[in-house]
């Protein structure tokens, strides 16, 4: 339910703040005054385009704001967008005169397409649009499954995984049966990609330990002679670092216990001639073992090639390499496999679609016997809003599976006695579609989880003894809902909980309305205006008093 909404330079609007409740509220006004704002209003929240020409003359920016009880799922969305939620969801638009426009949920910015999510489970909006919007097959069959309730739903909630995987199996199949010669292609491609790359059979790491073994064969013969001189340097020659440690030694260590720091040098002298005599072993021994290889050499190069080579056409690095072949025979057994999977998918298909030739055809058994059921209860409905003789046949007609099942629903209908029924497109006027939409959401209160319906002026083309039952039935739908009208008819204003009325003023410079929550005189002016055009006229005020006073009758 919505609590409150608030206007800032919308239109002709100023400023206004609606304090709404629930039961059924109705917003009046004379033609121009701006009474459509509040549904254009609610139209911005709930995530529609902005326009800059809704910005008030000689203002910067246009604000509405809402409060309104929000739903878990709503908190939910709300709380995943960053926003927060108290005891009510605040949701706000905000538009400039330059055209930008920023959409607020829960006090953080959000995407005007989240309004739009939120919106459809907070509330509907129905114009005289959506009375063109009956008239669609889609907006027909949406209406009897509504209607149908749970039933119906959870037919839906199974069918519709089974009849999206028949399309998927359906689709593979034929990918697979029509790509047959450009599968066999690709099979001979990869398979001769693998045996190449079999051949050679890289391992992870081996191209940078070809090339450290590379090098050292190329310079081995050097590589000896540096380790030989080395070994030589440090230990054999005259002048050899091992001599100079030697002597070095001798000097020190006769008078090194008589200074502990002496002595420190002395011990660090003879650890430095052990490590010397150490690394100039190990030259030596690595100089013996370079071997001078020149075959080892080519057969390095050689597989350095190889691996460079693959490099080039599966690389661009060895492991890139690996991984290309690892896809490849993945591939090569899924299309191995191909002829298998077709006999499988085939299978898969036949038991998918028993599957959804059963569930389709429960759903059109639920849809007829709910059409039936819908049919008279809206005819019903029908007859009190002045069309006694109305006939109106919902049909249910079987087709082929799609995703709402494998029916077409049409509804028929005809406004008098003897007139054959026809396609609703074609038989109804504006004024039987108002009615006839009307009737439909009465029978379809408490079976929508939408808390708050908008009516804007769905009275248009009737009146009389007609608009007193569209009032009524606009009461009785506000039991189960919350109820906002927007409508020129005082006999249904009458029949409203909560009266608002937006007036305006002209200066000579610039319009201006405002909207006012009207007491019971009020009222009596504002529907003696609607009646008479006149508030002051006493027959008018009279007649508005007895609407009152008739609406108050259960």
């Amino acid at each position: 339910m919505w609590h409150s909404l608030r206007l800032a330079s919308l239109g002709v609007i100023e400023e206004a703040e609606l304090d709404l409740g629930p039961g059924f509220t109705v917003i009046t006004g004379e033609t121009g005054a701006g009474k459509t704002m509040v549904v254009t209003a609610l139209g911005l929240l709930r995530g529609e385009r902005a326009d800059s020409a809704l910005v008030r003359r000689g203002a910067d920016r246009a604000r509405i704001e809402a409060s309104v009880v929000a739903t878990p799922e709503v908190t939910a969305l709300v709380e995943e967008a960053g926003g927060q939620v108290d005891d009510d969801l605040v949701l706000a638009r905000i538009l400039t005169s330059q055209g930008r426009s920023r959409a607020l949920a829960g006090g953080t910015t959000v995407p005007a397409g989240l309004l739009s999510r939120l919106a459809d489970s907070l509330v509907a909006v129905h114009g005289q649009s959506d009375q063109q919007r009956l008239v669609r097959p889609q907006e027909q069959r949406g209406a009897l499954d509504r209607y149908a309730g749970t039933e119906v739903s959870d037919l839906l909630a199974q069918y519709q995984p089974d009849y999206q995987r028949l399309r998927e199996v359906k689709a593979r199949l034929h990918d697979l049966r029509t790509h047959a010669g450009e599968r066999v292609q690709r099979l001979d491609l990869l398979r001769h990609a693998l045996d190449e790359i079999d051949e050679v059979d890289p391992q992870p790491g081996e191209d940078q330990e070809l090339v450290q073994r590379e090098n050292r064969l190329a310079h081995a013969e050097s590589l000896a002679a540096a380790a030989a001189g080395a070994s030589v340097a440090l230990s054999e020659d005259e002048h050899s670092a091992a001599a100079a440690l030697a002597a070095a030694r001798a000097v020190v260590e006769p008078v090194a216990g008589n200074d502990p720091r002496l002595e420190a040098l002395g011990d660090r002298l003879k650890r430095a001639a052990i490590d010397l005599t150490d690394i100039a072993s190990e030259l030596a021994a690595y100089a013996s073992d370079i071997d001078l290889d020149p075959a080892g050499l080519a057969a390095v190069q050689d597989r350095r090639a190889a691996l460079t080579a693959l490099q080039r056409r599966y690389g661009p690095g060895l492991d890139e390499v690996i991984a290309w072949a690892d896809r490849a025979r993945a591939e090569v057994l899924e299309l191995d496999l191909d002829d298998t999977a077709i006999e499988r998918l085939e299978a898969e298909a036949d038991a998918v679609r028993a599957r959804v030739v059963e569930l389709a055809g429960r759903l059109t058994a639920a849809r007829t016997k709910a059409a039936e059921q819908l049919a008279e209860e809206v005819g019903r409905e029908l007859a009190d809003l002045a069309l006694p003789s109305a006939h109106l046949d919902i049909r249910v007609v079987p087709g082929d599976p799609g995703a709402h099942g494998a029916d077409d629903v049409e509804i028929w209908f005809a406004a008098n006695s003897g007139a054959e029924p026809r396609p609703l497109a074609k038989a109804a006027s504006g004024g039987e579609l108002s009615r006839l939409m009307l009737a439909i959401e009465v029978v379809l209160a408490g079976r929508d989880p939408v808390p708050t319906l908008v009516f804007d002026e769905v009275d248009a083309g009737i009146g009389g003894r007609t608009a007193v039952e569209v009032g009524r039935r606009l009461a009785r739908l506000a039991k189960h809902a919350q109820v906002i009208a927007v409508t020129h008819l005082p006999q249904v204003a009458a029949f409203a909980d909560a009266h608002f009325v937006v007036s305006k003023s002209d200066d000579g410079t610039v319009t201006s309305s405002s909207v006012l929550r009207l007491d019971h005189a009020g009222r009596v002016d504002e529907l003696a205006r609607m009646l008479a055009g006149l508030d002051d006229s006493s027959a008018a005020q009279e007649h508005a008093r007895e609407l009152l006073e008739l609406a108050s009758t259960p």
